[in-house]
């Protein structure tokens, strides 16, 4: 890994000291950014780190872009659809290290579409807190094709290209402490 080694066992994400983000194109001149304020995430670290789990939950009612009328219409059946599929997914199926990086492969689950999909993933380090709790930060990235995930809305604009792209970046800024066994 790097010189600041995970302790094996079970780590769950801190919520308050992390971030499920995406972007995505908005009209073919800008980007709108946001983030899920309501997420779950256990890490189960074994001796090989590449030998350790991951499952996450996204609460994906918790949509948030700073403009509530735009969260209301991802949330709707033209997007989400979450009043039939209010959760995304995902389960790690394996890793792999490049240098300082770490490749995890998964499947991951929006709209009730589940797809593989790959995770660049940057251990931030491993510390212990004030009050003795273990403490590891991670920064993930992906890109995937939202009509992969049934996500599929066509909204084409009058003089070429579309209002949303195809492409959502997804970033991740994680911190994890370690359970006691």
């Amino acid at each position: 890994m790097t010189e600041q080694q995970l302790t094996p066992g079970t780590w769950t994400i801190d919520p308050a000291h992390s971030v499920v983000g995406f972007s995505v194109r908005h009209m073919m001149v800008s980007r709108v950014r946001g983030r899920f304020t309501k997420f779950d995430a256990t890490l189960q670290v074994a001796q090989d780190p590449l030998q350790s789990s991951l499952t996450a939950s996204i609460d994906a009612t918790s949509i948030d872009t700073d403009n509530e009328q735009r969260d209301e219409h991802v949330r709707s059946a033209d997007f989400f659809d979450v009043a039939t599929h209010p959760e995304f997914t995902f389960t790690a199926t394996g890793a792999t290290q490049k240098d300082e990086e770490f490749i995890v492969a998964g499947e991951l689950t929006i709209k009730g579409h589940t797809r593989p999909v790959e995770l660049t993933v940057e251990f931030n380090g491993a510390t212990t807190d004030p009050w003795g709790m273990e403490r590891a930060g991670f920064h993930a990235v992906t890109e995937i094709n939202r009509k992969d995930f049934g996500v599929d809305i066509e909204m084409p604009m009058d003089g070429g290209g579309v209002v949303v792209s195809d492409k959502i970046k997804i970033e991740i800024d994680a911190e994890f402490t370690r359970q006691a066994d």
